[in-house]
């Protein structure tokens, strides 16, 4: 079964990653230096072969236009890493001026609350690509599921329709795991970010 396939059921579509930002994360597994360095006890006590799966384009929202359309920018493609039956930590690659690289190795709460968002998706009746959206100013990550599911999951930006699906720990107020309609979730993330931070200004 393919790499992108593994592990999901329909309806949803994940984006293919860049067959070089898989490598780089292959190479980093099989290099006992990497995974050393990562400091992630959980890659580093697994029994077995762990395996990249489930590639996720990881985008950032940096501003709102005026006219409330979100400015986002693709930051890199992350990988869950899974050993047997769960995903023990996850691979971060980003984009160098030689192409696409491995970036780090790390664990914690968006690991398991990631799995969980996908497979809360994965009930809904429509279809969806699944991506991530970070918020910096919020220090905040959700699933973005895309309705065109034949998007370059690399470009785009959240659609009205879209779903967000707040990732654990969220911001103080806004509840993890409950999925919001683009158009109801950005004015609150806008009100709660500075705006220097996220809103773009007039100047």
């Amino acid at each position: 079964m393919p790499l992108n396939e593994r592990r999901l059921t329909m309806p949803l579509h994940v984006p293919p990653a860049p067959a070089p930002a898989l490598r780089s994360v292959l190479t980093a597994l099989s290099s006992p230096t990497a995974v050393r360095e990562a400091r992630t006890p959980s890659l580093l006590g697994i029994q077995g072969p762990a395996t990249p799966e489930l590639p996720l384009p990881v985008h950032v929202l940096d501003h709102v236009t005026a006219e409330g359309v979100s400015a986002t920018r693709l930051a890199g493609w992350r990988f869950l890493i899974r050993c047997g039956d769960r995903a023990v930590a996850a691979a971060d690659t980003m984009l160098t001026p030689d192409g696409w690289a491995f970036s780090h190795f790390f664990e914690g709460p968006y690991i398991t609350s990631t799995e969980r968002a996908l497979r809360q998706a994965e009930t809904m009746p429509q279809p969806y690509q699944p991506r991530l959206l970070s918020v910096p100013g919020l220090y905040m990550l959700t699933l973005w599921l895309h309705e065109d599911c034949t998007a370059d999951g690399a470009v785009g930006h959240p659609a009205a329709t879209d779903l967000l699906v707040p990732l654990a720990p969220a911001p103080p107020g806004i509840a993890a795991h409950r999925p919001h309609r683009v158009a109801e979730l950005l004015p609150v993330l806008t009100h709660r970010v500075t705006p220097t931070r996220l809103l773009g200004s007039p100047a």
